[in-house]
């Protein structure tokens, strides 16, 4: 990746953190903190990795992406309207009824979901069914999941990786946004993840763990990953829950919450440029 190129991938990642915000701030409700952590993950892999489009969204061979963490909706959205999925005045329906952008993502309605997700564990499982799919059918398209740190709580989760390594799923790139915090506390104080990278290990699958908010450690850690093979790829990518938002930045606060007011909604977006 040249210096061109990381400018414009971080261009992208600021438009994306402003819109969940406005998004937020319209809604009056939703998930900033942990969509605001995964921005660089979905820059990154919508730009940079995933052969996806409007035009082909529909098409056997594209790329999955399941957003096993659902409730991190408004970075997916941010992603969607900025490839051209849909029209950005959708942003001012989030989370009303019938809308086409909902609390948490809904295939049915959402031009570029892929799953609906919102229980935590299922999108992961999900995913391993679209990538054992891919096998069964001779296909070529590869399969990506992100998943939130606190989900891994979740026993459906270690059920699918020991499923997705028995059968050898190198067409599966899991990610794990790693930012320390679930919905009311720090993880730690929860249920410790720790040793988190040896877990995973132990069910046999390759595991990467990078800074999650740095481009050039993206690329290393998808370039690698692509090319394993007879084993899925976990990457673990550190990430500050609420970041490029000061007042955001971990705090179990903005897991979920009950939106934006006009100041703090002017105080996050001028944080952000």
């Amino acid at each position: 990746m040249d210096n061109k190129r990381l400018l414009e991938l971080t261009t992208i990642a600021k438009k994306i953190r402003s819109d969940i915000i406005e998004m937020n701030y319209y809604a009056g409700s939703g998930h900033p903190g942990g969509s605001l952590s995964c921005v660089e993950i979905i820059t990154y892999l919508y730009w940079e990795v995933m052969n996806i489009s409007p035009e082909i969204r529909t098409k056997a061979d594209r790329d999955r992406f399941i957003l096993s963490k659902g409730h991190s909706c408004l970075a997916l959205y941010a992603a969607l309207y900025q490839k051209g999925f849909f029209k950005r005045d959708e942003f001012k329906g989030l989370r009303k009824a019938g809308n086409m952008l909902q609390g948490h993502p809904d295939r049915l309605t959402t031009p570029g979901v892929e799953f609906n997700s919102g229980s935590l564990g299922q999108g992961i499982s999900f995913a391993v069914g679209c990538a054992l799919g891919a096998r069964l059918c001779s296909l070529s398209f590869m399969t990506y999941a992100l998943l939130g740190d606190g989900e891994l709580n979740e026993g459906q989760v270690w059920e699918a990786l020991m499923f997705a390594a028995h059968k050898g799923l190198d067409n599966l790139i899991a990610v794990i946004d790693y930012n320390k915090l679930q919905s009311d506390d720090f993880c730690e104080n929860v249920t410790s993840l720790e040793p988190l990278l040896d877990k995973i290990k132990a069910f046999n699958w390759h595991v990467l763990e990078v800074d999650g908010h740095n481009f050039y450690a993206l690329e290393h850690a998808f370039d690698r990953a692509r090319k394993i093979k007879r084993r899925p790829t976990m990457i673990i990518a550190h990430t500050v829950k609420g970041k490029g938002v000061d007042f955001m930045e971990n705090s179990p606060k903005w897991h979920g919450s009950i939106g934006l007011s006009k100041e703090e909604w002017n105080i996050a977006q001028k944080s952000l440029f």
